[in-house]
C-alpha cells in the first residue's frame, strides 16, 4: 500500500518559543523524497543528522527532492545506500523579533563625579531591549543543542549579563568624561552605544540585538550607605550626611511644619556640632584658622558664581538640599544645559528668607 508524503510542519505562533524540534518525543523522524516541509511566516526549518547542520529552510512550502536538500541527501545516500526513508531531526527556529525584554541593574553602578558631591555616585537604570534570530543554523547548533523546546528565558539571564556588563563598561568611558547629571540626560547615546558594544557578542550566537533602551537613570537612593560599605567614604563624612538627611526628613515631616529652608538651617547647626564632636574640635580648628580666632564658626567665602556642589559646601549640606531647593523655586538658579549655576546675590537672598 502506497504510504501517503509525510507532512513536517509546526502551526504554534511560538509566542514564547525560539526553537522547537519536530517530532519533539524523541528527535528523529523517518522522512521520505517527496515530503512536504511547511515553514510558516516568521519561521525557518533546519535539518540535522548526527548534530551536524545539513539544510536550512525559509518559510513556504517545500517538497523535498534531491535537487533542494542536496547536503541531506548526500549525507543520508552515503550513510544508508540511498534508502529511504531516511531519519533526520527538524528544528523549527522563529525569526520574528521577541519585544519588551526586561533589564536592569542588580547593584548599583559606582561611576566618577568629578567636581561634584563626593567625587563618585552609584547608579542604577532599567529598561527594555529586543532580538532575533538572524542565523538559525548557528543557534541552533551552538545554543540550542538537542533541546526538543528552547524558550526566551533560557537564554535571558545570559543576554542580560551581557548587556549589563557592556552598559558598565560604557558608564565607565562615558563617566571619565561627563558628570553624573550630564549621563542622566544622554539615555539615547547611552542606549546606542550599548547596542554597537554588545553586537558581535549576539553576532557570535546567531542573534542580532534590535534595540537596547534605557527607560530610567538615577543615582541610588542609598548611595551614602552603599559607598561607605563599599570603603570609600570615611565616617566623618558617612555622619554628615546622615546629619543633612535626618533634617531634611525631618523638613518634610508635615508635624514638623518647618519647610525645606528651615530643615536646610537645621543640617548647618546640626553638621557643624557633629563634625566637632567627631574631630573634637581639631578639624575645624585646622581647616578654618581665621574664623576661629574670632571665635566664629562662619561658613566657607562664598565666591560670586557657584556650582550646586560649591554652594552646598557653603550650606554645610547635601548637594541633593541645594538642587531640591532650586527645583522647589526657594533658591533661585540659572540653568546652562544640564548645569545649575547660583549667584552669591541669590544664595545670600536665600538665607534671608
Amino acid at each position: 500500500m502506497a504510504r501517503i508524503f509525510d507532512v513536517i510542519e509546526y502551526r504554534n505562533e511560538m509566542v514564547d518559543e525560539i526553537v522547537h524540534r519536530f517530532p519533539d518525543d524523541n528527535g528523529i523522524g523517518d522522512y521520505r523524497i517527496g515530503s512536504q516541509l511547511i515553514v510558516r511566516d516568521g519561521q525557518a526549518a533546519v535539518f540535522f543528522r548526527n548534530g551536524q547542520a545539513l539544510d536550512v529552510f525559509g518559510p513556504g512550502m517545500h517538497t523535498l527532492v534531491t535537487a533542494n536538500i542536496p547536503k541531506l541527501i548526500d549525507f543520508v545516500g552515503k550513510a544508508f545506500n540511498d534508502r529511504t526513508p531516511f531519519p533526520a531531526e527538524v528544528y523549527f527556529v522563529s525569526l520574528k523579533e521577541f519585544q519588551n525584554k526586561k533589564w536592569g541593574t542588580p547593584q548599583p553602578i559606582i561611576v566618577r563625579n568629578p567636581g561634584m558631591g563626593l567625587g563618585v555616585a552609584l547608579l542604577q537604570g532599567f529598561g527594555t531591549y529586543s532580538f532575533k534570530v538572524t542565523d538559525p543554523q548557528l543557534f541552533v547548533t551552538n545554543i540550542v543543542g538537542k533541546q526538543a523546546v528552547f524558550r526566551t528565558s533560557e537564554i535571558e539571564e545570559r543576554m542580560r549579563t551581557m548587556l549589563l556588563s557592556k552598559f558598565q563598561d560604557l558608564l565607565g568611558e562615558t563617566g571619565a568624561k561627563k558628570s553624573v547629571v550630564e549621563l542622566i540626560g544622554l539615555t539615547e547615546e547611552l542606549g546606542a552605544g550599548v547596542r554597537a558594544k554588545a553586537q558581535d557578542d549576539f553576532s557570535a550566537m546567531g542573534l542580532t540585538l534590535i534595540s537596547f533602551y534605557i527607560g530610567n537613570l538615577k543615582p541610588s537612593e542609598k548611595s551614602a550607605q552603599e559607598l561607605r560599605d563599599m570603603g570609600m567614604l570615611d565616617m566623618n563624612v558617612y555622619t554628615q550626611l546622615q546629619a543633612a538627611d535626618a533634617m531634611r526628613d525631618a523638613a518634610n515631616n508635615p508635624s514638623g511644619g518647618a519647610g525645606l529652608t528651615a530643615g536646610i538651617g537645621a543640617g548647618m547647626g546640626i553638621g557643624n556640632i557633629m563634625n566637632q564632636a567627631l574631630s573634637g574640635g581639631m578639624a575645624n580648628q585646622a581647616a578654618q584658622p581665621t574664623a576661629q580666632a574670632a571665635g566664629s564658626s562662619a561658613a566657607p567665602a562664598m565666591p560670586e558664581v557657584m556650582t550646586p556642589s560649591e554652594a552646598a559646601a557653603v550650606l554645610r549640606v547635601s548637594e541633593e538640599d541645594v538642587i531640591a531647593a532650586i527645583t522647589a523655586g526657594d533658591l533661585k538658579a540659572k540653568k546652562l544645559g544640564s548645569a545649575y549655576r547660583i549667584s552669591k546675590a541669590s544664595l545670600e537672598e536665600f538665607l534671608k528668607s
